[in-house]
Formats: C-alpha cells, sequence, structure tokens
C-alpha cells in the first residue's frame, strides 16, 4: 500500500493535492478542484484541514525518486 505524501514535483502550494494525486492515481487538476469547490461551499472549513494537513503529511523524500 502506498503511503500519503506531499509531492515535490507536482505542487502549487504545499504539494498536498499533488500527493493525494499520486497516492490515489487521480489526475492532480480534478483533484484542486474538488478541493477548490469543497472549500467555497464550506465556509473556510476545507481550507483549515488543507492546511492542518499539509502540516502533518510529510513531504516526499528526494530518495524516493532515486
Amino acid at each position: 500500500m502506498n503511503k500519503l505524501f506531499r509531492s515535490l514535483t507536482d505542487r502549487k502550494l504545499t504539494g498536498l493535492c499533488g500527493g493525494i494525486a499520486e497516492w490515489s492515481g487521480v489526475n492532480s487538476t480534478v483533484i484542486r478542484l474538488l478541493v477548490v469547490a469543497a472549500g467555497l461551499c464550506s465556509f473556510g472549513t476545507v481550507a483549515l484541514l488543507y492546511f492542518i494537513s499539509s502540516i502533518l503529511v510529510p513531504k516526499m523524500s528526494y530518495n524516493r525518486y532515486l
């Protein structure tokens, strides 16, 4: 089973959506659109969870690409 990491290559802010996309096998644009849509509908709850998750989910190490 794959572990969830923040992406080093597919990132816009923190790499969390890119990491979720790599982990789930879905296009990162779809993940980003879902996060933005959920953020607009949740009155900021998703934004808060996004930044907390960005702190808790570790970055992918450079050695993983080698």
